[in-house]
């Protein structure tokens, strides 16, 4: 088996975890200490103060005006025929003025970068650029490291009969039911001794005991490091940040929970700050001010 193919096991096996994790509850993982924040969480979604543009391409839908019309889907698209998507609704937009977009059964849509206002409920476009004419920044792959310091004597292999892609996926499996587990990864290092990398483990307690249960089933590289919040934690704070008007959608990873909102003019995440402590979440807006 390749690099690859063991790192999309290895990705598969931790996207289940994170799905159980979020289906399965956070009482019995999670640490005693509140998630609710001290401030109101906000009701309204900011509007813009100027003009603001979309995160590169998005999809313009249009069911007709039995449906609301227009709209512009900035969260998750079924790439259906026609798609499907939740949306913003879309005003000063006329399909005879952009040639570039598919129809069928009554439905019409298209890929484009927006230029615009924002009132907090509809974005009114002032410029559409269609996707074949939008040049799109490539996006960075970055793996992430391996926050233990490499031993004097290398990553080495401790147990050969331990070093498999089945002995992989069964300490994936095991470390998340580690107590206050939080995450983990594979580095790909070319410093490990196996093609397998190095297999990165973070809980809130107990280290040394974590490293102990997973050298059960792992004979290989292998990083045990202390994290700051429990996934159970993380995804009981996701879930609740979910509730706030404009959230499109969040997850849980390296401590933080990320949220990507329709538009945050600073004040979501100063709210964030104040509420949680900087750090904790990070928001990203769809919506961002025009540049120049």
């Amino acid at each position: 088996m390749t690099r690859s193919q063991l790192r999309s096991t290895a990705a598969l096996a931790l996207a289940g975890l994170v799905l159980g994790l979020a289906a399965c509850g956070t009482s019995d993982q999670a640490r005693e200490q509140p998630l609710s924040g001290s401030k109101a969480m906000p009701e309204t979604v900011p509007a813009a103060d100027g003009p603001v543009t979309t995160d590169g391409l998005v999809t313009v839908l249009d069911e007709g005006q039995a449906e609301g019309g227009p709209r512009l889907c900035l969260g998750p698209v079924a790439r259906s025929l026609p798609p499907q998507c939740e949306g913003v609704a879309l005003a000063g937009w006329s399909w005879s003025e952009h040639a570039e977009h598919q129809r069928r059964a009554g439905v019409r849509w298209g890929d484009f970068a927006l230029t615009g206002t924002f009132d907090g409920s509809t974005f009114t476009v002032t410029e559409a650029v269609p996707a074949a004419l939008y040049d799109e920044l490539p996006v960075e792959e970055s793996d992430l490291d391996t926050p233990c310091p490499e031993p004097a004597d290398g990553w080495e292999v401790v147990d050969a009969a331990k070093v498999s892609s089945a002995a992989l996926d069964e300490t994936l499996r095991v470390a998340g039911q580690l107590p206050g587990y939080a995450d983990s990864w594979l580095d790909p290092a070319p410093a490990a001794e196996t093609d397998l990398g190095i297999v990165n483990v973070r809980v809130v307690q107990d280290v040394a005991g974590a490293e102990v249960t997973l050298r059960e089933t792992w004979g290989g590289a292998l990083c045990v490091a202390q994290a700051a919040y429990s996934a159970a934690e993380l995804t009981e704070l996701s879930n609740t940040l979910q509730r706030m008007p404009g959230v499109l959608t969040s997850w849980a990873w390296l401590d933080v929970v990320r949220l990507v909102v329709v538009h945050d003019d600073g004040s979501l995440q100063d709210w964030a700050d104040q509420t949680y402590g900087e750090g904790r979440v990070e928001v990203r807006s769809t919506l961002t001010p025009e540049e120049g």
